[in-house]
């Protein structure tokens, strides 16, 4: 799980590299320290009651180590440490720790080429699910953090799993036009349900293609403004429990009427920074 506990001074404008963080220094609402350590030491303690043994990365000196769920992600029991964009090369310092944890065997790094954050990849039993991004203008949009060649590297390592990629739409300035990662406008709940913004894809047979898969009567579709507000960013602890932000009234209402048990706590300010409850969290080990 993240930490703010060394995030330093608030950032300048050419230091940010997400819309939502823009958007909230322009406004003079960028989130506070104190805040930040306060919604992340309530969600530690929600996932503690859950029995979830949780870590917490080695601290990095005035570097943003929130957004825990970038920096790799876990297919079976193999721990992939991601190619982050540049701008988070430091984050990864704090994962000294975590190396130590995890057998060398057990790790696997993929070439310079490979760009990847685990925020656009996604387990879903045989499936692994990526959000990718292949415009022109790759180079030149900040929120561009999976490329194809991440598609063609899981394939190849992880053969016995389905990979199905999707085309997320990006925008370097505006919340509403910017899908930072697969996870900001699609999340599966519970065995058979899904969250997801059908304006977060840029392939409309794409999404198509996974309304299909799940069945439209399983899915909770958000707009536009309620996914740059983060409300796919939930976290499942257990099929039927899941974290949900006490704001999200609508999402958590047909949670409930679903049969799944939902913890709510108070991450807006998490969310001004552009993730939420699973951008912040890696887990390491399933057990169910």
């Amino acid at each position: 799980m993240g930490t703010a506990d060394a995030i330093g001074k608030p950032p300048k404008l050419n230091d940010l590299y997400d819309p939502s963080s823009r958007k909230h220094l322009l406004q003079d609402t960028f989130p506070k320290k104190e805040a930040l350590q306060k919604a992340l030491d309530t969600l530690e303690k929600v996932f503690i009651r859950y029995n979830v043994v949780v870590f917490r990365p080695d601290i990095v000196v005035d570097c943003n180590q929130i957004f825990a769920r970038d920096l790799g992600f876990v297919i079976d029991d193999i721990w992939v440490r991601a190619n982050i964009i540049p701008h988070r090369a430091a984050e990864l310092q704090g994962l000294k720790t975590l190396y130590q944890l995890i057998p060398e065997e057990k790790q696997l790094v993929f070439p310079e080429s490979v760009h990847v954050e685990g925020g656009d990849v996604m387990v879903h039993n045989d499936y692994v699910f990526v959000g990718i991004c292949t415009q022109d203008n790759y180079s030149d949009l900040l929120t561009a953090r999976t490329n194809k060649a991440a598609v063609i590297a899981l394939k190849n390592a992880f053969p016995h799993k389905k990979v199905v990629s999707f085309e997320l739409i990006k925008s370097n300035t505006i919340p509403e036009k910017n899908a930072l990662h697969l996870d900001c406008c699609f999340q599966p709940v519970g065995t058979s349900y899904a969250i997801t913004c059908p304006e977060g894809f840029a392939d409309p047979e794409e999404y198509r293609w996974l309304v299909d898969f799940f069945g439209h009567e399983h899915i909770f579709e958000v707009t536009a403004l309620e996914m740059s507000q983060m409300m796919c960013n939930v976290v499942s602890l257990r099929p039927d429990v899941v974290v949900s932000d006490s704001s999200f009234t609508r999402l958590n209402n047909w949670l409930r009427l679903h049969d799944i048990v939902v913890e709510e706590v108070n991450f807006r300010e998490i969310a001004k920074q552009g993730g939420l409850f699973r951008c912040v969290t890696m887990p390491l080990t399933r057990i169910v």
